[in-house]
């Protein structure tokens, strides 16, 4: 009986596929319902990275109960129905309410176990289900989420000064990393870099350790490897939008080493597109080219036709880098055409941002780098027009954008209109890549202070706090 026991306690059941969401979904495909999801949270207001894989965890059981925000867009979704109705557990059993160890016991629980004495033969994913992370995002500002939202994996790190080893990472902690980088791009999205790069590199570090420690199961070890390198680039795009282009280039390098180390095709060509981003930014072209053009080989067979468009789009900046205006019209040629291959599941979560505004935007900067700013202004404008105003940070650079090609293009006051408009933003927005460019704008204007509006914008760009 005894033997039994023990065998049951470390043999738990699989999870139960949740058939009511599934039902939920209907004809629609994974991706296409997390589109759905998404454009549900933008309706009320939330913020959700929803993508087919969610999607999936969700239907096969693996997520028993959804964090409070997929909660609230969930029952905006299907008014008048309950978690129960949609096939969840409930919050309380999920988080399992644990009864004071007895002395056999005392000690063997670790923070973020994911083992509930109400059913010893049920694990869960706790990390849909961790309203210490939401709490986290919720209460602290900009400067100090990064950090908080590797809070488990701090935890799981603390045994080691105590003499005891470091505790081999689960499911719960390769969850918790994923969701960091998550609500790492969101804050991004909204309220760009400057206040949150300092903070992140604490947790990156935390996460390479986990690394060290070994995992429990392969496929926690993969999901671990591709957080981490994932984690990196976020960490690396922070500091590259800051404009500490060294630690950028150190972090991608990092996440292009853990890529390749594990053979994930996918993470390596993200590697390479933020690598090739950067190099166009510090005034290395050739290599930007040479940069997205490895992209491209390796995300060939990974079928996403959007992110193609985008590596063409990278290659593209580097051509006009190089006043290659042919190579230039070619690039962009490759990437409308890949654009309009639309959506697929294949798409990467972190490509989120990327849509038509995106596209205009980036259009734009090529023909601004080649100087050809009438088109360079028209595509801004339309960048900034077709934004989600979720991404605050990205209506700021479109517009930013705008204001220096019409400024450069012999359009002072519109120029100055449009840079009035990106310092408004920049209370909730907190950028170097914004501020550098909104100071080219403002010396190109000092001699057109005369021409309606730009005075008003020479003083309220002067009286402007920067960031440190």
């Amino acid at each position: 009986m005894a033997s039994s026991m023990v065998t049951s306690s470390q043999s738990p059941t699989p999870p139960r596929p949740n058939l009511a969401f599934r039902r939920l979904r209907g004809q629609r495909s994974p991706a296409e319902f997390a589109a759905a999801v998404r454009r549900a949270a933008r309706e009320i207001g939330e913020s959700v990275s929803c993508d087919a894989r969610y999607v999936g965890r969700v239907e096969a059981g693996e997520i028993r109960c959804p964090n409070y925000a997929y909660e609230r867009v969930f029952l905006h979704m299907f008014p008048g129905r309950t978690l129960s109705d949609l096939g969840f557990a409930s919050r309380a059993s999920v988080r399992g309410r644990r009864g004071r160890p007895t002395s056999e016991t005392q000690g063997t629980y670790e923070p973020y176990d994911t083992q509930d004495t109400q059913d010893p033969d049920e694990t869960y994913d706790d990390y849909e289900e961790s309203d210490v992370l939401r709490r986290a995002f919720m209460t602290g500002g900009g400067v100090t989420v990064a950090a908080a939202s590797l809070g488990p994996i701090g935890l799981a790190l603390d045994a080691a000064p105590a003499g005891r080893p470091v505790r081999r990472a689960g499911t719960g902690e390769a969850g918790a990393l994923e969701e960091a980088v998550r609500r790492i791009r969101l804050l991004d999205d909204r309220h760009g870099a400057d206040g949150l790069y300092q903070r992140a590199a604490a947790p990156l570090r935390a996460a390479y350790a986990l690394l060290d420690a070994g995992a429990t199961r392969q496929t926690t070890a993969d999901r671990l490897h591709s957080g981490a390198g994932e984690l990196a680039i976020s960490v690396g795009w922070l500091a590259h939008d800051s404009g500490r282009f060294d630690d950028a280039r150190s972090h991608y390098a990092e996440a292009l080493a853990t890529a390749r180390v594990t053979g994930d095709d996918a993470l390596e060509a993200h590697a390479f597109c933020n690598t090739a981003f950067l190099a166009r930014d510090a005034g290395r072209p050739r290599e930007a080219v040479r940069a997205a053009q490895a992209a491209q080989r390796v995300a060939r067979p990974l079928g996403s036709a959007r992110l193609m468009s985008l590596l063409a789009l990278r290659e593209a900046g580097g051509w006009a880098g190089l006043a290659d205006r042919t190579g230039c019209e070619q690039a962009l040629v490759r990437a409308q055409a890949y654009f309009e291959r639309g959506h697929s599941d294949a798409d990467p979560e972190w490509m989120s941002f990327y849509g038509e505004a995106e596209l205009e935007g980036l259009e734009a900067q090529c023909w601004s780098t080649l100087g050809d700013w009438r088109r360079a202004a028209r595509h801004a404008r339309r960048a900034a027009d077709l934004q989600d105003p979720h991404f605050t940070r990205n209506i700021a650079l479109y517009t930013a954008e705008l204001a220096d090609d019409l400024a450069r293009g012999g359009h002072p006051d519109e120029g100055a209109a449009a840079g009035l408009r990106v310092l408004e933003l920049l209370g909730e927005v907190q950028s170097s890549r914004i501020q550098t460019m909104l100071a080219a704008t403002a010396r190109v204007l000092l001699p057109h202070r005369r021409a309606s509006g730009v005075s008003a914008f020479l003083e309220r760009h002067a009286s402007t706090p920067r960031s440190a």
